[in-house]
Parts: C-alpha cells; sequence; structure tokens
C-alpha cells in the first residue's frame, strides 16, 4: 500500500523556488532543499525524481507566478508603451524579497548555468522569454506609425534591457533603478 503524502506539491515547490531563487541551483544542495521545502529526501525524489526535476518544477512554479503577476497584468493594461514600462517597474517589485531583491530566476539560471542547463530547463527559459515578446510586440505594433521592423527591434531592445534590469535589481538601488527605466523608455 502507497504510502499518503503529507505535503502538497505546489507549496513545497514554491518554498523550493525561492530558494534556488536566492541562491542559484548549484548552490542549493538537497540538504538545504529538505529543510526549507520540509520534506525528506526519499520524499523529493519519489515526487520530482531528482534535484533538477525539484528545480525544472520550480521554473515552472516562477512562471506561473510571473504570468499571473506580471504578464497578465500587461496583457489587461491600455495597449501603449506606458504599460510595458509598468510591466519594468513591476518587475522590480516582483524581485524584491524583504531588503534584497533577486532578479529574475530566468535571468539567473541563464547566468549561472549558461550552455550546461538541460535542455528542458532552457526550453521553458525560452518559451517564458517569447511570450513576454510576443506581449511587448503586440502592444508595440498599435502605434500604426511603426513598422514592422521597427516593432522588433524596439520588442528586441525592452527584451535586452528587461534582462538588464534584471540583473542590475541584484544589486543597484531603487533610485538607480528607476533611472534604467525611464532612460529605457525615452529610446521606444
Amino acid at each position: 500500500m502507497a504510502r499518503q503524502k503529507k505535503y502538497i506539491e505546489g507549496e513545497v515547490i514554491e518554498k523550493a523556488m525561492h530558494l534556488f531563487w536566492r541562491n542559484g541551483y548549484e548552490t542549493t544542495s538537497v540538504r538545504m532543499l529538505e529543510k526549507e521545502m520540509g520534506i525528506n529526501q526519499f520524499s523529493m525524489y519519489a515526487s520530482f525524481g531528482n534535484k533538477q526535476g525539484v528545480f525544472l518544477e520550480s521554473i515552472k512554479c516562477y512562471q506561473k507566478k510571473a504570468r499571473v503577476e506580471l504578464i497578465d497584468k500587461l496583457k489587461n493594461a491600455p495597449s501603449n508603451v506606458n504599460s510595458i514600462k509598468q510591466y519594468f517597474i513591476d518587475f522590480v517589485s516582483f524581485s524584491k524579497e524583504v531588503n534584497s531583491y533577486k532578479g529574475c530566476l530566468l535571468t539567473n539560471t541563464v547566468n549561472e548555468l549558461g550552455h550546461s542547463a538541460d535542455p528542458k530547463i532552457v526550453e521553458e527559459i525560452i518559451q517564458f522569454a517569447t511570450k513576454v515578446k510576443t506581449a511587448f510586440v503586440e502592444i508595440l505594433e498599435k502605434d500604426i506609425t511603426k513598422s514592422k521592423e521597427i516593432v522588433e527591434q524596439q520588442a528586441n531592445y525592452l527584451m535586452v534591457a528587461l534582462q538588464g534590469l534584471s540583473v542590475a535589481s541584484k544589486i543597484f538601488e531603487k533610485q538607480q533603478l528607476d533611472d534604467f527605466i525611464k532612460g529605457t523608455f525615452k529610446n521606444v
């Protein structure tokens, strides 16, 4: 007879997500995960396969949280460049935990693992980035004075700026981040 789980997978994955977000994949040990998630290694492996499985589920949890708090809000906002600017402002708040900023879990992962990342993780990151860029493109296309080429260039510019903001948010003060956002949108 199978043992009954004494935990809710979504809750323990959210705890793991925050741990990975703070510490990165390589630095986070299985022991740290056990402590943070409140489950033992056997339960972790039974539910998620291994540390990499926990991480992949954490990435999916992050994407869901970001979609609800950032992308859905963007899609429901007035379709203009100011709504994309608000996305950047909201991202800074989204990445904050207590007195520090954690950046973007996905950007942190790319910076940490680079080409050595599991293809499934890379695929998840690319899919999410594509959703964000698509939302930017849809808003930028509302300006009928912009050609498709300009829309594509501006969307690419905003994606790179967002990655820069993600990294910068880990070390710079709020005023510096606000100035970066203002400067970014002078060019769009």
